[in-house]
């Protein structure tokens, strides 16, 4: 484990030079520093198993499907025993999208379409959450304002210890490249975006005004904040019922943004892993948790497509 813990250090050294860098204030989100040799070995030595992890069966071979979540602790990156047992027998992993791609990340910077001109007092607004982020002006310049929102509400999840450098994906697309395994995204950039940002300026328009106002309310907070804490104790049950305690799925509109955003990208994600399946290569898979809910379901999906699916239990 010593190559990983080193791919992960040198990971998140690289981010915090290539991140923008916060302004020192008391107010600003804090930032996540690169672990010491000894922070990871202490991490290393309490690592345990979160999140959701199932095995799937087909053909006499078996991959694992694991939930992630896309922020996390120094604790939350490095897997444990069962996790890592799954990651040490795959022959690929395969992510919705691979991070560390840096054609991937010049895609989603460029966005699939053009940003809307947004009224005044919500320009203004959005501009105010992205100076209360301490984020540069050239740090999101060029960025569809529906990714500028959203790169501010990961930011603020930092105020609660949990940064997008420690996210599950880092993790296994580091390990991956530690170990020579391929990195398979299940996704393309502008489907993801597509998901994201609507096309219609209008509705681009009211999607960004909505996340707005959780961001001002402190709903969208308070909102990651809990799905982190049902993440860690393995509570699929709590993210099952997101739109119950959310307050977010207050609109018809609302309730869309979701159903785009989560149900509707599963049943793509579920052909790509049975091709992928097809290839022959052992696989882990890791995608989203919200992924793993709902009436599109991926382990449901799956278990359509013919795959005996069983849920690792970890205690």
């Amino acid at each position: 484990m010593k190559t990983w813990c080193s791919t992960l250090s040198a990971l998140l050294i690289g981010l915090a030079a290539t991140a923008a860098q916060a302004q020192d204030a008391a107010s600003c989100p804090p930032q996540a520093a690169a672990p010491t040799p000894q922070q990871l070995q202490q991490a290393q030595a309490r690592a345990k198993d979160r999140g959701f992890l199932w095995r799937l069966s087909k053909d006499g071979r078996t991959h694992h499907l694991f939930g992630t979540i896309h922020v996390g602790t120094l604790d939350w990156a490095l897997p444990g025993p069962r996790v890592r047992t799954a990651l040490l027998d795959a022959q690929a992993i395969a992510l919705e999208l691979d991070p560390l791609d840096p054609a991937i990340q010049s895609s989603l910077r460029g966005g699939n379409a053009a940003p809307p001109a947004l009224p005044p007092t919500l320009a203004e607004r959005l501009a105010r959450q992205v100076r209360r982020a301490c984020l540069p002006a050239q740090a999101l310049a060029g960025l569809h304002p529906m990714m500028q929102a959203m790169t501010v509400l990961v930011m603020e999840a930092a105020r609660d210890g949990l940064h997008a450098a420690y996210g599950q994906e880092f993790m296994l697309a580091g390990f991956a490249r530690a170990r020579g395994l391929p990195v398979i995204s299940l996704e393309t950039p502008e489907r993801q975006l597509a998901a994201l940002v609507p096309d219609d300026p209008v509705q681009a328009e009211r999607a960004i005004a909505l996340t707005v106002d959780q961001l001002d309310s402190g709903l969208s907070r308070g909102v990651l904040k809990r799905m982190a804490a049902a993440w860690e104790r393995g509570d699929l049950d709590e993210l099952a019922d997101y739109e119950r305690w959310c307050d977010c799925m207050n609109s018809a509109e609302e309730k869309a943004l979701l159903v785009a955003l989560n149900d509707e990208r599963n049943p793509a994600m579920a052909d790509r892993i049975a091709a992928l399946h097809d290839d022959g290569r052992r696989l882990f898979v890791a995608v989203g948790a919200l992924h793993m809910t709902g009436p599109k379901a991926l382990p449901a999906l799956l278990r359509a497509r013919g795959f005996q699916v069983e849920r690792v239990a970890f205690q």
